[in-house]
């Protein structure tokens, strides 16, 4: 494992107190204490949630992503943008729902926000109790955490570590004279929609199911359950009709996202256009802040909530739109936030090179498996990607010139 990896999450063993809330809250052990009392992270098993660093009682514990004084300066920066903004969005990743469905979600929970800072993070447990503070006393006054339902929540505890430190934060505050409304929990998971009227009755999406998630119905469409449905869209993937897609990745949206995009960037001549599709638990930076990663470069990324829901259609179609290559990023087996039905996952893929290979277009795409433990990766990769893209272009110059002597 690269140096950079190593340095993503750390101990600062002199600050260190020896209390071990950071191993007892730590959802995949990754955090083990040797004979002496020694604290230490073993970074192949930490999933880079952040639930021990948002629980160190001495800030012992350093993370290169979302830290303390780095959420606190975005929400300085943001209400300078906007002084009357006076609500803090705080969303776990896996729910964090579009503009729109931000205000209907408030609104259904008897807030009315017209203006609000949204922030969005890979967990909700990985929000210190401190932060809530600091935002309020910036000048927001309602903060609201949109979390994932406790048993969807992809860092195991994160969702039920964050709502106990609120509930304290909400009675501090009380006692503060705060009103109720200052501090906010909603529990929101992201699920698959039926559109009735394409449905056919195949029962195709029961059966690649891996959560058991639908039920099939005589005569009618599929149950969705949503106490087992956890938004992998691995049933949108097999459903010939488009009749059920899970809200936010929907085919259409998706495809008119890049194909708007190809057009602007082979425009701008900056090199070869890439499209990146990436599973949203694989990379963080480039995700959450697109501006800075991909600054000068040629290349849109594109978030799946899962591997298994990015059809191989799309990879043809951007090709097709005008990208000059594309690139998909995965979790590896191990960090899988949705373990069930990855072979799903693994065959689709085996489609997608399959027909690439038929079409002459293998050489356009490429894929790999990435960790947020791995800072700077997805750079590096991309860079070399582009280079090859950038080759085949200058091979592919004096073939179109042979072809237009020989017409």
């Amino acid at each position: 494992m690269s140096e950079e990896c190593l340095a993503v999450i750390e101990i600062n063993q002199d600050l260190c107190s020896r209390c071990y809330v950071c191993q007892s809250v730590c959802p995949y052990d990754a955090i083990k204490r040797d004979e002496n009392g020694k604290v230490e992270i073993d970074i192949k098993e930490c999933q880079v949630c952040g639930i021990c660093y948002s629980a160190c009682p001495v800030s012992a514990i350093k993370m290169k992503y979302y830290t303390y004084d780095e959420l606190t300066d975005y929400v300085k920066k943001e209400k300078k943008k906007s002084p009357q903004t006076d609500a803090l969005v705080l969303m776990c990743r896996g729910n964090s729902p579009s503009t729109g469905e931000i205000k209907d979600i408030l609104k259904e929970q008897g807030l009315e926000v017209n203006d609000y800072i949204s922030l969005r993070l890979p967990c909700a447990g990985r929000v210190p109790t401190d932060f809530v503070f600091e935002a309020l006393n910036s000048g927001i006054k309602n903060v609201v955490s949109i979390q994932c339902e406790d048993d969807f929540c992809r860092y195991k505890e994160g969702t039920k570590v964050n709502t106990r430190r609120l509930i304290l934060a909400r009675n501090v505050l009380k006692q503060l004279g705060y009103g109720d409304d200052a501090l906010k929990v909603i529990k929101f998971s992201r699920k698959v929609i039926y559109d009735v009227l394409e449905c056919v009755g195949c029962g195709k999406c029961v059966f690649i199911c891996p959560y058991d998630a639908l039920e099939f119905e005589p005569f009618a469409t599929p149950k969705v359950i949503e106490d087992k449905c956890v938004g992998c869209g691995a049933c949108q993937l097999v459903c010939p009709h488009h009749a059920i897609q899970v809200k936010g990745f929907e085919f259409e949206t998706v495809l008119k996202r890049y194909c708007e995009k190809a057009k602007q960037l082979k425009e701008s001549g900056k090199g070869p256009s890439i499209l990146a599709f990436i599973c949203q638990w694989s990379e963080f930076s480039t995700l959450d802040n697109p501006q800075k990663v991909l600054e000068g470069k040629n290349v849109i990324a594109l978030e799946v909530p899962c591997f298994k829901s990015l059809d191989p259609v799309h990879v043809v179609n951007a090709l097709s739109c005008g990208f000059d290559g594309v690139m998909a990023v995965m979790c590896s087996s191990k960090d899988c936030k949705l373990q069930e039905g990855r072979d799903t996952a693994e065959r689709n893929l085996n489609v997608t090179l399959d027909v690439l290979k038929k079409n002459g277009l293998l050489e356009r795409f490429e894929f790999y498996e990435e960790s947020p433990r791995c800072e700077g990766e997805f750079q590096q990769k991309m860079g070399v990607f582009q280079q090859k893209i950038l080759n085949l272009q200058k091979n592919d110059k004096p073939m179109e010139a042979n072809a237009k002597r020989t017409k």
